[in-house]
């Protein structure tokens, strides 16, 4: 005569017999684990607009702006622009590694990382050498002219664009700067600096004046 299982018993028979035939399943953070390591560098969120990004190509603009024979304001506007397109770029890198650290440490995305420091770097030489010039422009920002048989001063270049340089940089004294702009501004001959840095001196040579 058979003997008759408990209902207690033949439960936890059933559920070995069950868990002898299952497949372990994963949790969802493998799962994704799983999933991220078959992506490509290329496949990997924020990579695509990575790959687009280089600041390999500021040599022809910084070249610009360094030239002394261009008008001053002009040289002026392309340390702007510059500046504040390797800052934009490098912001860009460094956000989309934020969101996804894998492309800094996983493997084929060392040419990112590479192209990340290397705007860092790019961006703050050209603040250097953008700070040096504004700091320059503030320092001397007018320059004396013989106009008429009379000395005069005039300003060396736009001065609303010495003041988006002192925005652009926004170093620690930037309030002081800007001060002494408008100081300089409140000297200078009613005139248009683009006139007077086109036009030759009339009567005599100019000279720097603070």
């Amino acid at each position: 005569m058979l003997r008759r299982l408990s209902a207690p018993t033949a439960a936890a028979t059933l559920l070995l017999l069950s868990a002898t035939g299952c497949v372990k399943e994963i949790s969802s953070d493998e799962r994704l684990d799983r999933e991220t390591q078959n992506l490509s560098a290329k496949e990997m969120p924020g990579a695509a607009e990575l790959e687009k990004l280089t600041c390999e190509d500021s040599t022809e603009a910084l070249i610009k702006a360094r030239n002394v024979n261009r008008p001053e304001t002009d040289r002026l506007v392309d340390y702007i622009e510059l500046y504040s397109s390797l800052r934009k770029r490098t912001a860009t890198f460094e956000d989309a590694m934020n969101r996804n650290p894998d492309l800094s440490y996983r493997e084929g995305t060392q040419h990112l990382v590479n192209a990340k420091d290397n705007c860092i770097q790019q961006t703050a030489d050209v603040r250097v050498e953008f700070e040096t010039y504004m700091r320059e422009l503030v320092g001397v920002p007018t320059v004396q002219e013989i106009k008429g048989g009379n000395t005069v001063t005039i300003a060396r270049l736009d001065f609303n664009t010495l003041r988006q340089a002192i925005e652009t940089l926004e170093p620690d004294d930037k309030d002081t700067l800007l001060n002494q702009v408008n100081a300089a501004e409140k000297r200078v001959a009613p005139s248009t600096p683009a006139a007077d840095e086109s036009a030759p001196a009339s009567g005599g040579g100019r000279k720097r004046g603070r």
